[in-house]
């Protein structure tokens, strides 16, 4: 079964790949590749969904490490299969090929890393919560404590929800600017006094800011284009009981 993939330049030689909704076995509101265990999707379906994505990846299934999102700052060094019970934090490294690193998603940030000289790569989960409390200064961090050179390291945004899509009100934005004037350039003025965020402006902002010159977005707006992405807000919009999710994922193994 062919699934779809969205690949970098950046990320290369590695093995990568934000993987879209197309090609799964799921069916429903489900429909396609879900990849998300703690949905309500069927186990099965779940678990035929991920064996796909690890043969696409060439890594044994018990190689693929997900851990249990908490939305959180905190970060795993990974060298070798994840058992169950997942750990709780939001984004791992690791320097150990064959190890593959995957990140669930649904309109927050998939953010892959790669330092090609050291062969160490990462993957964070970056919502708003987690971007603003610093989970990918705490990725790239980890990448330098395990020998990465922070000036070689390339950070790739996947598909998460664009500006256009993401409304909120006064008191999220002030959370912002509270932590810091100068993010109120990631908000745009909505009616009723709301406004538009722009998360994947501020991912990048933050790499910069770390001295990551290599950071980019892939341009993927997952609540505008439903055939391709799941959407946490789309399908609470339409009043949905539940949403797929989306995985990326990176190896420390070189194509």
């Amino acid at each position: 079964m062919t699934l779809e993939i969205l690949t970098s330049d950046d990320l290369a030689p590695f093995r990568h790949g934000f993987f879209t909704r197309r090609g799964g076995v799921s069916s429903g509101i489900f429909s396609g590749l879900n990849c998300g265990p703690g949905s309500s999707d069927q186990t099965d379906a779940v678990q035929v969904n991920r064996r796909l994505v690890c043969d696409t990846m060439n890594v044994a299934p018990q190689n693929l490490a997900t851990v249990h999102q908490t939305h959180s700052a905190d970060v795993l060094v990974v060298d070798g299969p994840i058992t169950d019970p997942r750990p709780k934090c939001d984004a791992m490294v690791t320097a150990t090929p064959g190890v593959a690193l995957g990140i669930l998603t649904a309109d927050c940030q998939p953010v892959l890393f790669a330092d090609r000289t050291t062969g160490i790569v990462g993957a964070a989960h970056a919502g708003w919560k987690g971007a603003l409390d610093g989970v990918l200064e705490a990725t790239v961090d980890a990448m330098v404590d395990l020998g990465a050179e922070r000036t070689q390291i390339a950070a790739v945004i996947g598909p998460c929800i664009s500006q256009k899509a993401y409304e909120v009100g006064p008191e999220f934005r002030q959370r912002f600017i509270t932590r810091e004037l100068g993010n109120d350039q990631f908000f745009e003025p909505a009616s009723g006094g709301k406004f538009l965020f722009d998360l994947p402006a501020f991912g990048l902002e933050n790499l910069a800011r770390m001295g990551i010159r290599s950071n980019i977005w892939t341009g993927n707006c997952t609540y505008s284009d439903p055939s391709r992405f799941f959407s946490y807000r789309r399908a609470t919009h339409l009043n949905e009981p539940d949403y797929g999710r989306l995985i990326a994922v990176i190896s420390a193994e070189r194509v």
